[in-house]
């Protein structure tokens, strides 16, 4: 089974507030080739991060990753208003679970945050695992370090990209084209 590796881009607004939570899933003959990639266009920094990078290097890692077969699932929860990013994760991390499961895949892998923070994204998980998938279903939530999985620097492009288009510059978004299926959901936020 293939496993999507994920992570996140939020804006925070009383009234224009969304969660984009991006996942990114490549067969495992492509899996190798997408980490060369990645750590090459990584450079000096420790990690690729969408918002360390200039505009000229997002297009050139966006145009990389487009040219690779694979599949992105992205979910964006609206509204997020001040103070309910946390709340807006559970909800987009609950749909992503289901949506990841109904393609396939059982495993994802998170972007490491704190010990708490993490510990909650495997109850979500599990929770939704419970309560929306065949009572045969399995899926799993992981956490890794940033700096260590470079596939976890894919997602981050791709949530990077599906974000800047929610705020008008669709054009990364737009190189992704047939590549990422969008999922809007209600956050109750």
């Amino acid at each position: 089974m293939p496993v999507a590796y994920g992570d996140e881009s939020f804006r925070e607004h009383l009234e224009q507030g969304f969660y984009v939570l991006a996942s990114v899933v490549f067969d495992a003959p492509i899996l190798d080739d997408a980490r060369e990639m990645l750590l090459a266009l990584r450079g000096k920094h420790r990690k690729l991060h969408w918002y360390e990078m200039e505009e000229v290097e997002q297009q050139r890692v966006v145009k990389q990753l487009a040219d690779l077969d694979g599949m992105h699932v992205v979910v964006i929860g609206s509204p997020v208003p001040m103070q309910k990013q946390e709340r807006a994760r559970a909800k987009c991390l609950t749909q992503l679970v289901l949506d990841l499961h109904g393609l396939g895949v059982d495993s994802l892998v998170l972007e490491a945050r704190t010990a708490e923070l993490n510990r909650r994204d495997v109850l979500t998980a599990a929770a939704a695992r419970r309560s929306l998938l065949p009572k045969d279903g399995w899926f799993r939530v992981e956490h890794c370090p940033g700096a260590v999985e470079p596939m976890l620097w894919a997602a981050d492009v791709v949530a990077g990209a599906c974000r800047a288009a929610r705020l008008g510059r669709p054009e990364h978004r737009e190189m992704l084209a047939d590549q990422v299926y969008d999922i809007d959901i209600d956050t109750d936020c």
